[in-house]
């Protein structure tokens, strides 16, 4: 039963999740509430490490995201499923394409879908900044005792940093990691077994 609703979930995230891998964030912060396959914290791990591997950021999550809830089964049913309908879509599209070049109401969905997409990515950043940075969920209540003063000083370093030196995003999330790997030095090497 699982595996059909991997199948199910992941491939109603392919078909409705416009504007690149990002776009499938809120599809699956919406299922890491409905269901208990993986928490807020390690889809946020998920997302960067899907972010500094090969390939597409949502293929990628969803590759990781099947594997966590249902070993290599689950990946590749999420990773097959959240394929599908863009396989389908582009399949139906290149036989039509000529036809329906110039259509005014094609034009008219895409122009739609453009400032969709960018409301479901900006509802995402912030959902990461809380879920980063704040330690809590947006709609939980806020101390400060949750804050991250370590995480928001980098945040804010690396925004101005990039808002100054246009540079590709990979280099960011680099430094971010090393950032957060010297941050937390203590911590990984109190969790690396000396015998």
């Amino acid at each position: 039963m699982i595996f059909i609703l991997l199948c199910f979930e992941f491939a109603k995230i392919g078909l409705f999740s416009f504007g690149g891998g990002y776009a499938t964030l809120p599809f699956l912060y919406h299922m890491s509430e409905v269901y208990d396959w993986f928490s807020l914290t390690e889809l946020s791990q998920m997302l960067a490490v899907s972010s500094i591997t090969p390939g597409p950021v949502g293929l990628n999550v969803a590759t990781f995201a099947g594997f966590k809830t249902a070993g290599v089964l689950g990946s590749f049913c999420a990773t097959m499923s959240i394929m599908l309908p863009s396989f389908i879509f582009v399949v139906v599209i290149s036989k039509m394409l000529k036809k329906f070049k110039n259509s005014p109401i094609l034009f008219s969905v895409m122009y739609v879908l453009r400032p969709v997409a960018a409301a479901l990515l900006a509802a995402v950043s912030f959902r990461l900044f809380f879920n980063s940075v704040v330690k809590f969920d947006i709609f939980s209540n806020f101390t400060f005792k949750n804050f991250d003063t370590k995480a928001f000083l980098l945040f804010i370093i690396l925004l101005i940093i990039s808002l100054r030196v246009k540079k590709d995003p990979l280099v960011y999330l680099a430094l971010g990691a090393i950032a957060g790997i010297l941050l937390h030095l203590n911590h990984i090497l109190n969790l690396i077994p000396l015998n």
